[in-house]
C-alpha cells in the first residue's frame, strides 16, 4: 500500500513542528538514495523556487482621497504612468510601463533606465514616491490636479497582482542572424554567438508539479518575500503541449496569476530591471510548497535537470515573425554546464534567472514551514490542465493590408 496523506495531516505536522520538509534540489538526492517510495514515506513537503524577470506583473494601488476629493484620470508615479481607468483613486501600475519622456529605442539600443518595475522596487523598499494625478472634475470629485509624495506605509492598499508568472519551462533564445539583437531574453550575439535561457529547472515550481495536481486557485505561496496566493491560471496558460514520459512539457506551457499584499514583501525579491534595447520589467521571487500526498507527487518532485528539456528558438527571425523551425531540444543540465551544442556548434549559455536566488527562496520557504509559520492550503479549484485542451491562438488579422500591429 503506497503512502497517502491529506493536507490536514500535513498541516497538523507543520503546527506541531514535526513536518519533514526538503527543497526540490535536496529531494533529488534523497530519491537517488532511498527510491521514490522511501522518499515519499519520509518527506511531507517539497519546496520550490524561481527568481527571474516576469514582465506580466504589476500593482493595484489605492491612494485614499485628498481634500477636496479627486477622480483621477491620469496618474504618474515618479513620472511613470499607471492605468487610472479603475476607480476614483485606484490605479494599476504595470512592470513594463515607461515615463513619457523616455527615449525608448529612438537611439537604439535604448537603456530604459527607469520603469514600472523600478517604481515597485522603490515602493517596497520604503522610498518616497512622487504622485502626480489629474482629473476632469465632477460635482462629487471637484479637484482637478494633485501633486504630493507618499511612502508605501502611508497609503491604504498596495496589492501585487501579476497576471502571468512562473512559466512552466521556456525557450532557449539564440540568434542565427548576422547582427547583434536586443530582446527580452537579453542581448543575443549573431551567428549563434550565445544562448540565453530563463528557468530554475529542477527547482522551478511548475516543473515539480507538471500536471498541476497540487497547485490551483488558492494555493499559498512565497511571493516577493511575503505570502501570496495563486489567483487564477496565468495569461498564455497553455498546458496542451508535447510532454516527455515524465509529463514535463517540452516547451512553454502552464502559467499562474498570483496576488499578495505588497506591504508584507521585501525589495530583495522584487527588483526593477532594465533590458538594453527592449524595456523595463520586474524580477520576481516566487516559491511554491508541494505537499507529498502520495508517491506519484514525489516522483514528479524528483525530476532532475537532465530530464527537463527546452526548445531552442531563433530570435532573429523565427520568434518575431512566428516562423516554425525545429532547432532541437537541450536539457537544463546541458544549459547549466556553460555551453550547449546547437546546429553542431558549441554555444556558450547564460541564465536570465538566478539559480542561487531560486535556491534561497526554496530554502526560506522550507524554514518558514519547519518553524510552523507557513501552512499549506488546499486549492479551492484546479487550474486548467492537459485535459482542458487549451491551446494558444494567434491574434486574428482580418485585414491583411493593415500592416503591423
Amino acid at each position: 500500500m503506497g503512502i497517502e496523506r491529506t493536507y490536514e495531516e500535513i498541516n497538523q505536522k507543520i503546527r506541531s513542528g514535526k513536518a519533514v520538509v526538503l527543497t526540490a534540489e535536496e529531494v533529488v538526492e534523497l530519491v537517488a538514495e532511498k527510491g521514490v517510495a522511501g522518499a515519499a514515506a519520509k518527506v511531507d513537503v517539497v519546496t520550490t523556487g524561481t527568481f527571474g524577470p516576469m514582465c506580466s506583473s504589476g500593482l493595484f494601488l489605492n491612494f485614499g482621497h485628498p481634500k477636496p476629493r479627486i477622480k483621477m484620470n491620469e496618474v504618474y508615479l515618479n513620472t511613470v504612468p499607471a492605468y487610472a481607468g479603475v476607480a476614483a483613486v485606484d490605479a494599476y501600475l504595470g512592470a513594463t510601463a515607461l515615463p513619457p519622456g523616455d527615449p525608448r529605442n529612438r537611439n537604439h539600443p535604448g537603456e530604459f533606465l527607469y520603469g514600472g518595475g523600478h517604481v515597485i522596487e522603490d515602493l517596497v523598499a520604503g522610498k518616497e514616491i512622487r504622485l502626480e494625478a489629474f482629473g476632469y472634475g465632477t460635482d462629487c470629485y471637484p479637484l482637478k490636479k494633485i501633486e504630493t509624495t507618499f511612502r508605501l506605509s502611508e497609503i491604504n492598499e498596495a496589492t501585487l497582482y501579476n497576471p502571468r508568472n512562473a512559466y512552466q519551462n521556456y525557450s532557449v533564445a539564440v540568434n542565427l542572424g548576422q547582427k547583434t539583437i536586443y530582446t527580452y531574453m537579453g542581448i543575443l550575439k549573431p551567428r549563434l554567438g550565445n544562448a540565453n535561457y530563463s528557468s530554475a529547472g529542477q527547482l522551478s515550481p511548475l516543473l515539480n508539479d507538471p500536471l498541476l495536481k497540487t497547485i490551483g486557485i488558492g494555493t499559498r505561496i512565497f511571493l516577493g518575500g511575503g505570502r501570496g496566493y495563486v489567483a487564477w491560471h496565468g495569461t498564455q496558460h497553455n498546458p496542451s503541449v508535447e510532454r516527455g514520459e515524465n509529463e514535463v512539457p517540452k516547451t512553454s506551457a502552464a502559467t499562474i496569476a498570483v496576488v499578495g499584499d505588497l506591504k508584507q514583501m521585501h525589495w530583495r525579491w522584487l527588483r526593477g530591471l532594465s533590458f538594453l534595447g527592449y524595456g523595463a520589467t520586474l524580477q520576481v521571487g516566487l516559491g511554491i510548497p508541494i505537499p507529498i500526498l502520495n508517491e506519484e507527487i514525489m516522483q514528479y518532485c524528483a525530476v532532475k535537470d537532465e530530464e527537463i528539456f527546452a526548445p531552442v528558438v531563433d530570435f532573429s527571425r523565427d520568434y518575431p515573425y512566428r516562423e516554425e523551425r525545429d532547432l532541437g531540444l537541450v536539457s537544463y543540465a546541458e544549459l547549466k554546464s556553460g555551453s550547449v551544442k546547437i546546429c553542431d556548434r558549441e554555444v556558450p549559455t547564460a541564465s536570465l534567472s538566478s539559480y542561487a536566488g531560486a535556491r534561497e527562496i526554496a530554502t526560506t520557504l522550507k524554514e518558514w514551514i519547519m518553524a510552523g509559520n507557513f501552512t499549506l492550503t488546499r486549492p479551492v479549484a484546479p487550474l486548467p490542465s492537459v485535459e482542458a485542451g487549451i491551446k494558444l491562438q494567434p491574434l486574428p488579422q482580418r485585414n491583411p493590408h493593415r500592416g503591423g500591429i
